[in-house]
Formats: C-alpha cells, sequence, structure tokens
C-alpha cells in the first residue's frame, strides 16, 4: 500500500501507517485522512498535535484515549472532552487512526486505554 501525495509515492506498511515518519506533512495527513473518511478541522489537528509532541518529544509515546482525553480537556476547557467526543472526531479507535493520520507508527496495545 501506498499514498500519493503531490506526485510523490509515500510508503506505508501493510496496514497504511507510514513506513518513514520523515515523510509525513499536513498535505500527506489530509490525504490519509480522505481515505480513513474523515475531514480534518481544527479539533482534528489538536489531537494529532499532541500526539506528534509526544511521538518526537517524550522518547516514542504513544498516548492512549485516557491521556488524549486529559490533554484535550486542558486544552479545550469550554467542552465537554469524553470519549465519545473522541470516537465521533476519530470512529477508527482515536489513538490508533489519530496516530495513523498524524505519520506515526503503529501502536501494538490492545483497547483504548
Amino acid at each position: 500500500m501506498a499514498y500519493e501525495v503531490n506526485g510523490k509515492t509515500i510508503e506505508t506498511t501493510d496496514t497504511g501507517y507510514l513506513v518513514n515518519q520523515e515523510d509525513w506533512d499536513k498535505s500527506v495527513a489530509e490525504v490519509i485522512a480522505q481515505q480513513e473518511g474523515i475531514t480534518l478541522s481544527r479539533d482534528h489537528w489538536d489531537v494529532m498535535e499532541f500526539l506528534r509532541d509526544q511521538y518526537f518529544n517524550n522518547n516514542g509515546a504513544l498516548p492512549n484515549n485516557r491521556q488524549i482525553m486529559k490533554a484535550m480537556q486542558q486544552k479545550w476547557p469550554d467542552k465537554k472532552v469524553d470519549n465519545k467526543m473522541l470516537f465521533d472526531l476519530f470512529p477508527g479507535n482515536p489513538s490508533k487512526q489519530a496516530g495513523k493520520i498524524a505519520g506515526l507508527p503503529e501502536s501494538m496495545r490492545k483497547g483504548g486505554y
């Protein structure tokens, strides 16, 4: 599997995750999101920016749904951030699907917590 972005072929794993995280940019994220059936909003970008920050600045951490919920509650104090809200944004499992669109490696843990 591969993504075509601006005339460039981006190599992926069999499950659609980027082989090389350095291939990622916002246009790549848009293409992956489109393949996943998601139109990216500011809230989507906030989650993905948090995940990328954790991965690149915290020894490859891949936060789970509970950690994402806590971080987004701090980022969005005027919203009720719960599991339903995260699944509305990323129906294929927030920590995994958001990570995929954010160009991060596949998390091998089970479940959302």
